[in-house]
């Protein structure tokens, strides 16, 4: 239910923003694992929320990108 949610708002950004939230994640994911090789690193199911949530933004990109291609 969470994924599909996240999926649902991701879907509604425009291409511009979906680079900007990718940039985000991408911060995030670095600073998690600075954390993660320092010891500090409370919330380790994080990390793989990071991941799936890039690879959710890319996938979008990518539609979006064939579907202006396309039309």
């Amino acid at each position: 239910m969470k994924s599909s949610q996240r999926q649902s708002d991701l879907a509604a950004l425009s291409p511009d923003q979906l680079s900007d939230e990718l940039l985000n994640l991408k911060k995030e994911q670095f600073n998690l694992r600075f954390q993660g090789a320092t010891g500090q690193l409370e919330n380790v199911a994080r990390v793989r929320e990071v991941r799936r949530d890039i690879a959710r933004v890319r996938t979008l990109q990518r539609q979006k990108t064939l579907q202006a291609t396309s039309a």
